[in-house]
């Protein structure tokens, strides 16, 4: 059983509290609260799907084999973070109550807790040409091919994008023709049509709404459209061109490091520098690490040494990836913990 999680209680977890409201509502749209009865196992020692786990009702006790290692209370300090975060689990999580708990998809999360703190403002001037609502954006930055973009070019994106907007009946792209442009919608309603030799008039493949995108398949194949999109109803759309998008998907110019050589780099002078949120710090982090948030990377540049070899992490490798692009364009020499603290462990 399940049921829509109330904003207040997602509020009270980290790092989800520090969410800006429009991806804060987002989420609370997404998530759904779940039930487990006694002896019910929420993950196993070992998992390692992407998703994040919080206790918000009842008890649950963290396992290592048959060894009890913690028990995790609703309500309490301890259940304001993630259940085992680090991938694959290290505990097995049983409900030794009734309870009740929140599993969300890891990838979105991090998604918009690196746009949140690395440049929506950036943006703002967007938000009011297109239909006075962050509606699509937010709608975008949840798309599976959102996940995929290197974090560090997720603004570069939303600054590049132009508006167009058209009238019903409008032909976007057609069957056939080469692939120029990526397409998001901001206002409006698109349907998707294929033509076949049997019905030229085309086969009523899809209807897109505000949020969805469109345009992809031919710049990333090199093939002609496979399909015709027309507007439905006046709209507006934002286009990406080929050049940029095929630019903006590639990884930015960084330096990864897996765990073995980030210690090394430690060992020889370097400083491990943490962009999660102070929350996420305290629960756990690398000995000797710097906390300076995400969001704060930029204000804190002075505090920073550039004669220091910089070992950027976070949980999964999204901001720290971020972080360590904003400090490269400002002349820091910085490496980025591959896969994040969550996928390597801490180096003791």
């Amino acid at each position: 059983m399940t049921k829509q999680v109330e904003i207040d209680r997602l509020k009270a977890l980290s790092p989800i509290d520090s969410l800006k409201k429009d991806n804060l509502h987002a989420l609370v749209k997404k998530t759904k609260v779940r039930d487990a009865q006694p002896g019910e196992v929420l993950f196993r020692q070992g998992d390692a799907e992407k998703r994040t786990v919080y206790v918000l009702a009842g008890t649950v006790e963290l396992r290592e084999g048959e060894q009890t290692v913690a028990k995790i209370v609703g309500g309490s300090d301890n259940a304001r973070n993630p259940l085992s975060p680090k991938l694959p689990r290290q505990h097995t999580a049983m409900a030794t109550s009734a309870v009740e708990y929140l599993a969300i998809d890891s990838d979105l999360l991090d998604v918009m807790l690196t746009w949140d703190q690395t440049g929506s403002y950036e943006v703002s001037e967007l938000r009011g040409e297109a239909s006075g609502s962050d509606d699509w954006m937010t709608t975008l930055l949840q798309t599976k091919a959102f996940h995929k973009i290197p974090p560090a070019n997720i603004q570069a994106i939303f600054m590049r994008l132009q508006q167009v907007n058209y009238r019903a009946g409008d032909v976007v792209i057609k069957q056939g023709e080469e692939g120029d442009y990526f397409y998001v919608i901001t206002r409006g309603k698109c349907v998707v049509t294929r033509e076949t030799p049997l019905n030229k008039e085309g086969i009523r493949l899809a209807e897109l709404q505000v949020g969805d995108t469109f345009g992809e398949e031919a710049l990333i194949s090199e093939a002609k459209r496979n399909a015709t999109v027309t507007l439905e109803t006046d709209g507006s759309l934002m286009r990406l061109g080929k050049e940029d998008f095929r630019t903006l998907l590639n990884e930015p110019m960084l330096d990864w490091v897996d765990t073995a050589q980030a210690e090394k780099i430690i060992q020889e002078g370097g400083q491990w520098l943490d962009v999660r949120l102070p929350s996420e710090f305290e629960a756990y982090h690398n000995e000797g690490a710097v906390n300076v948030p995400l969001y704060f990377i930029r204000l804190k540049l002075k505090t920073l040494d550039p004669a220091i070899n910089y070992v950027v992490c976070c949980d999964t490798g999204r901001r720290s990836s971020a972080g360590a692009f904003i400090l490269n364009e400002r002349g820091f020499q910085t490496y980025v913990l591959k896969g994040g603290l969550n996928r390597t462990g801490l180096p003791g």
